[in-house]
Formats: structure tokens, sequence, C-alpha cells
């Protein structure tokens, strides 16, 4: 195995340079050394090893991302674009700080635990986590090793917890529907589990319509997934109801599919029913029309877990250790005014 010591004598420059070199940190070596290092590097055929590095330095620079859901036959997580984008961002400014991020599904608090024992993680992302057995063993190993949440309605003084004024942005495209003279608004979610994200949307919905005097209908409320043959049968029932004329849905990815199969049932967006979605994703400006959406700064969430993230790792206590972004209405062209 070629070593860091093999590549200076190649060179004829210390150890220090090529180590310094590898790991980005040449500031003071000129380009015609690091030149020579790269070029030394690729004839030799060195390859970092990652393992004794972490053995020495007693830091893996990994940083696991859990995802603790139930996993279903021909889907996977990653299908949600909301996710994929905060990962990515994750990924990105982890990379930044010279961090790896490792993805992991995890059913059970037994998956969890053996995870921890077999993986040298620095630290820990978690996103919609509830209070339950699974938080249980989270909180067991609180204090052990730095953990941020993201969109989590649980709390727990070691941790540092990312999330969103999720009751207020739905009550704002609620309401955005009801001054322009909607009164009949159906709600379209995935499924909702109490303590959560979309329990939190759903009460803003309906805080909305109490505000707005108007009686709230649970008969107008659609639980579905992210199939489009489930979604199509919601669109259905939906277009039955020929007083409908708005719906707030919890995610953009699911507005854009109730779009689609409203098109092919010859239901019109926005003159026959207008939609708003909720995250302010790039799917919003491909759509027809336009989607009309909740904005969520996802950059900004995503940046500011890697802070929480960077300050535990230097054994500092963030303050405050959890912030709740705001939302705002993005204006395209899947709402419209109703004139009475």
């Amino acid at each position: 195995m070629v070593t860091i010591k093999d590549i200076a004598a190649a060179t004829g420059v210390s150890a220090t340079t090529v180590s310094n070199v590898i790991n980005g940190k040449a500031g003071r070596v000129s380009a015609e050394t690091i030149n020579k290092i790269n070029t030394a590097i690729k004839e030799l055929g060195y390859v970092p090893n990652m393992s004794a590095k972490s053995l020495v330095s007693r830091s893996s620079k990994v940083i696991g991302f859990v995802n603790h859901i139930l996993t279903v036959k021909d889907s996977n997580f990653m299908e949600d674009p909301f996710l994929s984008k905060l990962i990515g961002i994750l990924e990105y400014e982890l990379r930044e700080a010279g961090y790896f991020l490792m993805l992991r599904t995890v059913e059970t608090p037994e998956e969890f635990e053996a995870f921890l024992r077999n993986w040298n993680l620095d630290g820990l992302f978690l996103t919609g986590i509830f209070n339950d057995s699974f938080f249980d063993a989270v909180k067991a190993n609180a204090g052990k090793i730095p953990t941020v949440l993201v969109d989590s309605y649980v709390h727990h003084p070691d941790m540092c917890n990312v999330g969103l004024d999720d009751f207020g942005g739905s009550k704002m495209s609620t309401k955005y529907l009801i001054d322009k003279g909607h009164r009949k608004i159906a709600f379209a979610t995935l499924h909702i589990k109490d303590g959560g994200v979309l329990m939190e949307r759903f009460l803003g919905y309906k805080s909305a319509l109490t505000e707005a005097g108007i009686k709230f209908d649970d008969s107008l409320v659609f639980e579905c997934s992210n199939d489009t043959k489930q979604t199509m049968e919601v669109c259905k029932q939906i277009a039955a109801m020929k007083d409908v004329t708005g719906i707030v849905t919890t995610a953009d990815f699911l507005a854009g599919n109730l779009i689609s199969n409203f098109h092919h049932l010859g239901v019109r967006i926005p003159e026959d029913i207008s939609i708003v979605g909720f995250d302010d994703l790039n799917i919003c400006n491909i759509l027809t029309p336009r989607l009309t959406t909740v904005h969520q700064d996802t950059d900004l969430k995503g940046r500011t877990a890697v802070n929480f993230m960077l300050e535990l790792l230097e054994h500092k206590k963030p303050t405050p250790s959890e912030i709740n972004l705001t939302t705002s209405i993005t204006e395209r062209e899947s709402v419209i005014e109703i004139t009475r």
C-alpha cells in the first residue's frame, strides 16, 4: 500500500507538505509542488486510508442522516423532492466543512442502536421524528453523539432542532384562498400523524376556516399518497363535489400530482379549481399552470442545521438551540379570484 511517506520520497518534499496538499491545506505550497505531488499520487496509485485517519484522530468525519420511516415496496424516501433538496444542501455544506454525509433508512429502535454501534459517526441528523419508542432510543444517545433534528415536534435539551412555522404557513395558504373569494376549500395531504408537520398544517387550515366563519367539513379532508393512481381517485372525488373551488395541499409534489390528474379528468386549473402548494420547490415553475405555493427557505433550513451541527462538534451549546423559520406566499398562476 502506497503511503504519504512514499509520495514524499518520490517528490522530494516533506510528508507534512504531502499531507497538507492531500487535505486541501496547500495555501503555502507552490503551484509547481502541488502539481508534482498530485502527479505522484496518480502515478503511484495512492488512496487515503480513511479508517486509519479515523483511528488516529478519533473522528470519522462522517455525519449520519437517518430516515425513519416504514419502507414501502417499489418506493423510496428520495422520491420526495423536498427531502432530496434538503439532503443536497446538507451534503454540500458538510463537504465544504470537510465532512461526509451518510444516508441510512432505519425502521426500528433496535436497528437505530445497531447503526450507531456499527459506524463511528461524528454526528447525526434526523427528520420527522415523533414522540414514540424510536425517539426514546434517540434520547438514550443524547449527549453521546451531536444530534440535530429537522422538522420534528419533539424536544430534548441536548439536541438542536430546525423547524418551520407549519401551522402559520398552512393557515396563510388557506386564508389566501378565502381572501380570493373561495369558501368551499378542500385539504389534500399525505398521511397525517399526531404530533408532526402534517398535523400542524392541518390545524392551520382549520384555524383559517374558523377565523373566517367557515364551518369545518371533514368530508373535504383527503389523505393520499404520492401514488398517481390513488391521487386520481382523490381527484375524482373532489371533481364530483361541484361546489369545491379551492384546494390547500401540504406539499408541492402532491399539488403537482393533483394538477396532472385533474387535467386528465378535464378539470381546468385554476378556472374550475384553484390549488396552493407548500414548500416552493423548482417543480412549481415547470407545472402548467405554474404553482402558487407556501414558500419556505429550504437552503436556509439546511445551512442552519449544518451550523448547529458544526457548533455541537466543537462542543459548543448553540443559543438558541431551536429555530422555527418563517413562511410566505409565492403567487403564480394556479389560483383564480372568485367574484360573486
